[in-house]
């Protein structure tokens, strides 16, 4: 008896982890905009204090959620895909911002993550554009 009930209390506190999901590349709808997620470099995620996690097909979509629907909701995660290694997603509140004419997102902000600012600027050195931290990409994106 005591086994079962060890068992279920190890199953209820499985299910109260709150952690980003995966991303099924090729299924899985923008919460925002409804285009099926496909592209892995401009990817995103949000997950709430609450475990609810909310997928993305460009960053510019997450950013736009969050200031529409989201802007006071505690968020656990905000996670982008670093465009250098799109298998990685990383803190969007760390990470540096390229925005290129010479490198399109899905939803066309022309946004792309990187891991730090150095990696933004090598970007920048073979793309051109403007380099931003995430309160200045939030700027940036709600004037458009």
């Amino acid at each position: 008896m005591k086994v079962i009930q060890l068992l279920l209390i190890s199953l209820v506190f499985a299910a109260c982890n709150i952690q980003p999901k995966p991303i099924n590349y090729g299924s899985d709808a923008c919460y925002y905009c409804d285009m099926t997620i496909v592209d892995r470099q401009h990817a995103a995620q949000m997950v709430t204090a609450k475990g609810k996690a909310y997928k993305y097909d460009a960053i510019e979509c997450m950013v736009h959620s969050l200031q529409d629907e989201f802007k006071d909701t505690e968020m656990a995660y905000k996670i982008v895909a670093n465009l250098n290694n799109p298998s990685e997603l990383i803190d969007a509140s760390n990470a540096s911002y390229l925005v290129s004419e010479n490198l399109q997102s899905p939803m066309g902000a022309n946004l792309s993550a990187f891991t730090n600012i150095e990696e933004a600027q090598k970007a920048q050195e073979t793309f051109t554009g403007k380099i931003y931290n995430w309160n200045d990409i939030q700027k940036h994106l709600k004037l458009k």
